[in-house]
């Protein structure tokens, strides 16, 4: 069993394969996301994050799902185009994915497991967010409701890390 999500792969938005080795020694932020949310705004605050620390060694991943109330229900190429358009997202988008049950992502699957949230670990909700640490280990979930801006002092302490 891997314990390091920088062990595991996505499927980027564009249908590749992303080896999240790539990553490693970078701290990530790792979202599931979606376009019809009362949080979809988050996009501003996350793409803000990766723009101010991203030649710090930042990286943003957006998995967009559509396990809440059918929220993200486009294709991955409509989804990249509503995130770029409105949004000027620029972090790396994956294919859409589920978070949770028999289904879900091994990365989901791990990070629930390393940062359990306060009733259980299965994601509540959209804008979910999860620090990883640069050897691939979750320090620490966000909730939907935590605004990304807040999240900086985090950031900061892992990348100094």
């Amino acid at each position: 069993m891997s314990h390091s999500v920088f062990d595991l792969k996505a499927v980027a938005n564009d249908g590749t394969e992303k080896d999240l080795g790539d990553y490693r020694g970078k701290v990530l932020v790792i979202v599931n996301t979606a376009s019809k949310c009362g949080f979809t705004p988050q996009y501003a605050g996350l793409e803000s994050l990766y723009q101010k620390y991203a030649d710090k060694g930042l990286v943003v991943l957006g998995f967009p799902c559509d396990q809440f109330a059918h929220q993200e229900p486009g294709g991955d190429a409509e989804i990249a185009t509503f995130c770029q358009r409105n949004f000027g997202v620029t972090f790396p988008l994956m294919s859409k994915v589920d978070v949770n049950g028999p289904g879900a992502h091994p990365v989901f699957a791990m990070l629930r497991k390393q940062a359990p949230g306060v009733i259980g670990d299965a994601v509540k909700w959209n804008f979910t967010k999860f620090l990883v640490s640069k050897d691939g280990k979750a320090v620490k979930r966000f909730a939907p409701t935590y605004e990304p801006e807040k999240m900086e002092r985090d950031i900061v302490e892992a990348l100094e890390a």
